[in-house]
C-alpha cells in the first residue's frame, strides 16, 4: 500500500495534502483553523510510536535496577565515583534523549502556537512540583515512614527538575520555529540540519555558555558545615582550598561553585557518589568508611543535577529531538537507520577520543561534553537497534514488556523508581517497622536461598520490582488506564 508505519500516510495522500491547500486560500478564518488542523491530523500517525516506548521502558527498568541493585554491585551498577561512565551514569541522558524524540512527534500534532506553549509550561510545572516532592527531601520513602523536609536544607534540583528544564528549552525552541518547519527536505542527506537549524543553534549557545563557564569561572576558597547526626564530625566546618580555574576535578569545579552560589550548599545533595573516591575511603571504588586524611570535599554538598550541568544536559534533548525529526520526514526505515546509526556512532566515537585524550573526560557529575556525545550516541546507536527489532523485524512481541512499562512510565517512576509503593506496604508492619512484607520476602525469598546478599538483592529487584511493575503497567494498559503529565 506505499504506507509509512510511522507516520500513517500512503503515497496518494499527498495528493490530498495538495487540493487541501487549495481549499485553505478559498476558506473563511474559522475554516482555515479547522481545514489546517485536518491537515495536519492527516499528517500524523495517531499511533504511539513502539519503539520509543520500549526505549522509555527499558530505561526505567535500568534506573529501578541501578537504584535499588547499584548498592550490591557498585562497580558495575551504580555512578562513576568521578570520572567514567557505568550503567547507572546512562539513565539521565536516555532520558533527555527520549524527551527530545517526544517533542518532536508532539508537537507536530498541535498547529496553534498558543496551545502548545500552554502544554508546555503546563508539563514544565508538573515536572517541578513532582520533582520537589520527591526528591527534594519531602518524601522519605521507601525505608522512613516519615515525611516533611526542613526548608532550610530541602534540595531544589533533582532527575525531573532536570527533565523539566530540558524540555521547556527545547520544546520552545520547536514552538518557537514552528512556523518555518519544513514539510518536505532537500535532497540532500544534510538538508534536515538546515531545516531544522536554530534547534542546533539553541544546543550551540547552551555548548557555549556551559564551555565559556566551565573554563573560565574563577574557583574561590569555599567552606561547609557538615550535618550529619550520625557522624563524628557534624556540625563541624570544613574550608576546601581552590582558587583556581579550569579545574575538572571534584573540589574546585565551576559546576558545583555555581549551584553553591545560586541554590545554597545547604540545598544540595548531600551524598554525592565522590565519597567512593580513594581521597575519601580506603574502599575505593566501593563505599566505606571516611579515611582519617580524607579530603576536605569528601563530605561536602553537591548537586548532580544542578544548574550549569543541566544547561550542558539540554544537548542531549537537542539531538533527541533530531532523531524525532528524522522519524517524521525520511519515509524509509533504511534512511532512518543509517541517518540514526551513523550519527550515534560518530557521537560515541568523539566522546571516546575527547575522554581517553584527557581533552575532556567522560563525567556525569559535570555532564562533560565528551559525557554528552558518549552518552548521546549510545542512546542513538541503542534507539536504531529497537528500532531495527520492533518496526523492521516485527519483534514487537518480544518488547511489549518494556512498551507496558514505557507507556506508564511516570506511575513507574513515582511508585516503584521512588519507593512510594513499597513505602506504603512498610507502613503495614507487625511489632516493628523493620518486620514487613517487603523486608520479609527480600529476606527469606531472595536472600536466605541463595546464601548472598549480593545476589539475593539482585535477584529481588528483577523479579520482585522489575517483573512486578512489568505485569502491573500490563494490566494498566489492558484497561486503557495511563498517568500523563
Amino acid at each position: 500500500m506505499g504506507v509509512d508505519e510511522e507516520s500513517g500516510r500512503g503515497k496518494g495522500e499527498e495528493v490530498v495534502v495538495i487540493h487541501e491547500e487549495e481549499k485553505i486560500e478559498e476558506a473563511t478564518k474559522e475554516e482555515k483553523e479547522e481545514l489546517l488542523q485536518q491537515e495536519d491530523g492527516k499528517k500524523t500517525s495517531k499511533k504511539r510510536v513502539a519503539t520509543l516506548d520500549a526505549f522509555r521502558g527499558l530505561t526505567i527498568v535500568v534506573m529501578i535496577l541501578v537504584d535499588d541493585a547499584g548498592g550490591a554491585y557498585e562497580q558495575i551498577l551504580d555512578h562513576s565515583p568521578w570520572n567514567g561512565c557505568r550503567l547507572a551514569d546512562f539513565v539521565m541522558p536516555f532520558f533527555l534523549f527520549i524527551v527530545g524524540v517526544a517533542i518532536a512527534l508532539a508537537l507536530k500534532k498541535i498547529p496553534k502556537v498558543g496551545d502548545a506553549v500552554k502544554k508546555v509550561i503546563l508539563r514544565t510545572l508538573k515536572l517541578l512540583f513532582w520533582g520537589i516532592i520527591l526528591q527534594g527531601g519531602y518524601s522519605h520513602a521507601p525505608d522512613d515512614l516519615s515525611y516533611g523536609v526542613d526548608m532550610k536544607h530541602i534540595r531544589w534540583c533533582g532527575i525531573l527538575q532536570r527533565i523539566a528544564l530540558v524540555y521547556l528549552v527545547v520544546a520552545m525552541i520547536e514552538i518557537a520555529t514552528t512556523k518555518i518547519r519544513p514539510t518536505m527536505l532537500g535532497s540532500s542527506p544534510l538538508s534536515i540540519f538546515n531545516a531544522y537549524r536554530w534547534q542546533w543553534f539553541g544546543g550551540f549557545i547552551a555548548f557555549l555558555i556551559y564551555i565559556i563557564t566551565t573554563y573560565s569561572l574563577y574557583v574561590p576558597d569555599w567552606s561547609y558545615v557538615l550535618h550529619h547526626q550520625n557522624n563524628e564530625n557534624n556540625e563541624k566546618i570544613f574550608t576546601v582550598k581552590c582558587g583556581m580555574r579550569a579545574h575538572l576535578g571534584p573540589a574546585c569545579n565551576a559546576v558545583g561553585h555555581v549551584d553553591r552560589q545560586v541554590w545554597g550548599i545547604n540545598h544540595l545533595y548531600s551524598q554525592p557518589v565522590w565519597q567512593r573516591l580513594k581521597a575519601c575511603t580506603t574502599s575505593s571504588p566501593k563505599s566505606g568508611p571516611l579515611r582519617k586524611d580524607a579530603a576536605s570535599w569528601c563530605l561536602a554538598p553537591y548537586e548532580p543535577e544542578g544548574l550549569l550541568s543541566s544547561i550542558s544536559a539540554i544537548l542531549s534533548g537537542t539531538i533527541g529531538i533530531h532523531y524525532g525529526h528524522v522519524l517524521i520526514h525520511f519515509k524509509s526505515h533504511l534512511e532512518r537507520l543509517k541517518h540514526w546509526l551513523s550519527m550515534g556512532i560518530t557521537l560515541f566515537i568523539i566522546g571516546i577520543i575527547l575522554h581517553f585524550t584527557d581533552a575532556m573526560p567522560l563525567n556525569k557529575q559535570l555532564y562533560s561534553i565528551s559525557y554528552v556525545c558518549f552518552t548521546a550516541g549510545a542512546a542513538g546507536i541503542l534507539f536504531s537497534v529497537l528500532y531495527m527489532l520492533i518496526d523492521v523485524w516485527r519483534a514487537r512481541i518480544v518488547f511489549m514488556f518494556l512498551e507496558w512499562i514505557g507507556m506508564n512510565a511516570m506511575l513507574i517512576f513515582v511508585l516503584g523508581a521512588q519507593g512510594i509503593f513499597p513505602a506504603f506496604v512498610n507502613g503495614w508492619y507487625y511489632e516493628d517497622p523493620e518486620n514487613t512484607l517487603v523486608n520479609w520476602i527480600q529476606k527469606h525469598v531472595f536472600v536466605d536461598v541463595w546464601n548472598s546478599e549480593n545476589l539475593g538483592t539482585l535477584l529481588y529487584v528483577i523479579f520482585a520490582e522489575i517483573v512486578f511493575w512489568g505485569v502491573v503497567a500490563g494490566i494498566l494498559h489492558k484497561l486503557r488506564i495511563y498517568w500523563k503529565l
